[in-house]
C-alpha cells in the first residue's frame, strides 16, 4: 500500500500527510477606524489585566493556611495557634510534632515551612526556617511567632536550617531564570511562524525541541556552578528542567496563535507572562496568593517549573516530580492540538483542490 500524497502549498513538492505543511495564520488587515481603535483597546486590556493580577497577587501579601510546626505538647501547640491567629488571622495552619529531629526533616522537605520550639519559662524558644523559601517569607514567619513570646520575654531566636546559595542572596534567581524561560518560549511560539510561515509541522516540533534543549542548557551554564552560581542543583537536572519549561511555554504559544489567530499573541500573554508569573510562587509561595489566583500556581508552566527548580535545588524534590509532569503534560497537550489543527486544515485544502 502506498502512503496518499498531495502537493506542497508553497512549492509545489510532494509530501506525506504525515508530515503536514503549518502556513502561518491568515493576516487580518485592519484600517480605518478599526485600524486606529483596535491597538488601544486590545494593549489597554493587557495592561488593565496585568495591573489588576499583579496587584491582587502583591499589593497586600499575606499567608493563607501556611503550614507550620509547633514541637511540644497539644497545649503548647494551641497556645502558638492563638498567637498567630492574633497576628495573622487565617494566615497559619500548625501541626504539632513530637521531637525536634521530626519538625527540622519537615522544614527541610517543604512540608512546613518553620518549627517553632517553645522556650522554658521567660526563655526564648527556637524557630526553625529555610531562608530557600525568601526573605518575604522569613519576614512573615519572624513577625508572626515573635507574638508567641510570653509577656515581657523574648521572641524565638531564628535558625535558617536551609539558606540560600552565596549566589543567590535574595532568593529570586529561580524567578528571574523562569520569567526569562517564558518570555523566550513566549517570542519564540511568535516568531516560528513570523520567520518560517510555511514550515512543515515535523520541522517545526524538531525546532521546539531544538528551542528547548539549548535554552536549558544556556540557562543551567548561566545560573548554575559555571556561572553565578545562584541555583545548587545539578546541571543535567537544571538544564532538563528549564529546558522543558521552555518548551511548554513555547508550545503553549504555538497552539494558541494557531487555533486562535491574530488574537493568539494577546491571550498567550496574559495566560503565560501575567497569569503565569504572577502565580509561579517564585516571589513567595502560592500559599500567599488570594483564593481565586492559587488554583493557578500548581496548573500553569512557569509556576510547576519554579517548584521543581526549587525542590530540586533546595528541597529534597519537593514538587520536582509533580512539575515535570505537568511540563510534560503541556508540551504533548499543546503538540497535539496543533497536530490536529493542521491534520483539519490540509484535510480542507484537499478536498479544495480535488
Amino acid at each position: 500500500m502506498t502512503t496518499p500524497t498531495s502537493l506542497h502549498p508553497v512549492d509545489g513538492a510532494p509530501h506525506i500527510h504525515g508530515d503536514i505543511p503549518d502556513p502561518a495564520p491568515e493576516p487580518h488587515p485592519r484600517s480605518g477606524l478599526k485600524g486606529v481603535l483596535l491597538p488601544v483597546a486590545v494593549v489597554l486590556a493587557i495592561g488593565t489585566i496585568f495591573v489588576s493580577v499583579y496587584l491582587a497577587a502583591f499589593h497586600a501579601p499575606r499567608p493563607h493556611d501556611l503550614p507550620v510546626a509547633v514541637v511540644g505538647t497539644a497545649a503548647q501547640a494551641q497556645e502558638a495557634e492563638d498567637a498567630l491567629e492574633r497576628a495573622v488571622s487565617g494566615g497559619f495552619a500548625v501541626r504539632t510534632y513530637s521531637g525536634e529531629a521530626a519538625a527540622r526533616e519537615a522544614v527541610e522537605h517543604r512540608e512546613v515551612y518553620a518549627a517553632y520550639l517553645p522556650g522554658s519559662g521567660q526563655g526564648s524558644g527556637r524557630l526553625l526556617y529555610a531562608g530557600a523559601n525568601g526573605p518575604s517569607v522569613t519576614g512573615t514567619l519572624t513577625a508572626a511567632f515573635a507574638q508567641t513570646a510570653a509577656t515581657g520575654g523574648r521572641p524565638p531566636v531564628g535558625e535558617d536550617i536551609l539558606p540560600v546559595s552565596d549566589g543567590d542572596t535574595r532568593g529570586l534567581s529561580v524567578f528571574y531564570a523562569a520569567f526569562g524561560l517564558v518570555l523566550a518560549g513566549y517570542l519564540f511560539g511568535m516568531m516560528t511562524y513570523q520567520a518560517a510561515p510555511a514550515l512543515r509541522f515535523r520541522q517545526r516540533i524538531a525546532s521546539l525541541t531544538l528551542f528547548g534543549a539549548l535554552g536549558g542548557i544556556v540557562v543551567a551554564l548561566l545560573a548554575g556552578g559555571t556561572g553565578f552560581g545562584a541555583l545548587p542543583a545539578s546541571f543535567a537536572g537544571t538544564a532538563a528542567t528549564t529546558g522543558l519549561m521552555a518548551m511548554a511555554a513555547g508550545a503553549a504559544t504555538m497552539a494558541i496563535v494557531k487555533w486562535t489567530g491574530s488574537a493568539g499573541a494577546a491571550i498567550a500573554s496574559v495566560v503565560l507572562l501575567i497569569f503565569g508569573n504572577a502565580t509561579s510562587g517564585g516571589v513567595m509561595p502560592a500559599a500567599y496568593l488570594p483564593a481565586w489566583l492559587h488554583p493557578l500556581s500548581g496548573v500553569l508552566p512557569v509556576g510547576a517549573g519554579v517548584r521543581a527548580l526549587q525542590g530540586m535545588s533546595y528541597f529534597h524534590e519537593d514538587g520536582l516530580w509533580s512539575g515535570l509532569a505537568v511540563l510534560a503534560a503541556w508540551i504533548i497537550a499543546c503538540v497535539g492540538l496543533l497536530y490536529l489543527r493542521d491534520t483539519r486544515d490540509d484535510r480542507k485544502a484537499r478536498l479544495r483542490s480535488a
